[in-house]
């Protein structure tokens, strides 16, 4: 049986024992879980792939004095240590009370990062079918807290103040198709607020959402570091140590 077939007959389905409209997204999210039912890679290809990306990452990384860090600094009238532009997020101090439900139940004060106006960024996954089968396209990304440097992440994992390109570098790819909803005739198939780890960011959300662009899209060239995955192939991914970033575990939650 083919993915289209297997969506139809889930869809009838449900149909049945639901008693509502349940063709679409949702039906073809259970569906796409089942198997993998990918035409170009297969899990042990894409293991290679992922290897490779981390092989190649060039990124290195030195831990350096807080006060050392260029373009921070501290701001003694705030009381925070902040980046020059008044962009990306600060570092503040909290003091926690009446925590009876807590380790510390006399509570506690803490450092915490907080993001500028609270909104962290937008976690994108770009959506296509092939020959009727979803593909999402994620990034083997390289972040400096990453546990192997490299991860796989969403299309777009940028916060706002990038996408203002505050830093003064290149806009993040693929931002136009989940800044302008229907860019290109796209279709918006999931868009939420997301909270964060409030343990370590104070108040921070960021907006997950899926977009699904049809066949006829020509995208911009597409760098080695990002791939169409099946959304069997992602989960199956997870199993791997650190591999899968928490913003793509976060979005593929909801299908």
């Amino acid at each position: 049986m083919n993915f289209k077939d297997a969506v139809k007959d889930f869809t009838i389905f449900s149909l049945n024992v639901a008693n509502e409209d349940a063709e679409g997204f949702r039906n073809e999210s259970v569906i796409e879980g089942i198997k993998d039912w990918s035409e170009f890679d297969t899990t042990d290809t894409i293991k290679i792939w992922f290897e490779q990306q981390q092989n190649q990452c060039l990124m290195t990384i030195e831990e350096i004095p807080l006060m050392d860090c260029e373009g921070w600094s501290y701001n003694e009238i705030k009381g925070i240590f902040e980046h020059q532009s008044g962009e990306f997020f600060y570092i503040q101090g909290l003091r926690i009370k009446n925590s009876i439900n807590r380790e510390v139940s006399g509570g506690w004060d803490q450092p915490i990062l907080t993001q500028v106006s609270y909104n962290g960024g937008l976690l994108g996954l770009l959506r296509k079918k092939i020959n009727s089968v979803p593909y999402y396209l994620v990034e083997a990304k390289a972040e400096p807290g990453n546990p192997d440097k490299v991860q796989i992440s969403p299309t777009l994992q940028a916060t706002f103040s990038n996408l203002k390109r505050a830093h003064g570098g290149n806009k993040p790819k693929f931002s136009e198709f989940f800044e302008n909803p229907g860019y290109l005739n796209s279709k918006v198939l999931f868009d939420q607020w997301m909270s964060e780890d409030g343990g370590r960011l104070y108040l921070k959300k960021n907006k997950g959402m899926i977009v699904e662009i049809n066949n006829n899209t020509v995208l911009p060239e597409i760098p080695s570091s990002f791939k169409w995955l099946s959304l069997y192939q992602i989960k199956f991914l997870i199993k791997e140590n650190s591999w899968v970033g928490p913003h793509i575990r976060s979005i593929i939650s909801h299908l």
